[in-house]
């Protein structure tokens, strides 16, 4: 049985800056739904189940949920549906440029009744932040991979935020090839490949 997210969250992690994880994917996922048109909404993705426009309301509402965090120190785990102005693309733009704004970030997030370090919370949303963009990418048919030291860097801190036992949230890993790039072991790690 694997330690849970919030005890690792007392793990002293040395070099950990998620903020600065969480803005390098942040831009990459910008980067991603940018080649994102209306009629492509219905497209399927690496995640089961959603189309296009369900992943960017998602990816919306995660982002959503990390300025929450960010601005206040508190993450609501009861939210309301993903929704936004009718435009997921805007939707997604406008909850990135509002997390990237946010400042004087608490030491410590609450989420619901737990509680984990800012670091450590920014770390989580970078990895959910980044493969979601590379989710958008690949059902868009732009193919954009997760930048080499961008992957690099979330695989690192990949044992500290990934729950395990995985659940029902995250997809149990693929195998990726032995000398795979370090996007695409990211990737596999978080139970996908390329549609």
């Amino acid at each position: 049985m694997g330690t849970p997210m919030h005890e690792r969250a007392r793990v002293p992690c040395p070099g950990l800056r998620g903020r600065g994880l969480l803005e390098r994917a942040v831009g990459f996922a910008l980067a991603s739904v940018q080649a994102v048109t209306p009629e492509m909404m219905p497209r399927r993705t690496p995640c089961a189940s959603w189309d296009l426009e369900m992943l960017l309301l998602h990816l919306h509402d995660s982002l959503t949920a990390l300025h929450e965090g960010a601005a206040s120190g508190r993450v609501a785990l009861e939210r309301p549906p993903p929704g936004g102005d009718g435009d997921p693309v805007s939707s997604v733009r406008v909850s990135a440029v509002r997390l990237l704004r946010a400042t004087g970030a608490p030491a410590r997030v609450e989420v619901g009744d737990r509680g984990l370090g800012h670091d450590l919370m920014a770390a989580a949303g970078a990895v959910e932040v980044a493969v979601h963009g590379w989710d958008v990418a690949q059902a868009s048919g732009e193919r954009r991979p997760v930048p080499a030291g961008l992957a690099d860097d979330l695989l690192k801190v990949c044992p500290l935020v990934l729950p395990e036992p995985r659940g029902a949230l995250f997809a149990d890993p693929v195998d990726a090839a032995p000398d795979a790039p370090a996007g695409e072991r990211l990737i596999a790690l978080l139970g996908r490949r390329p549609l």
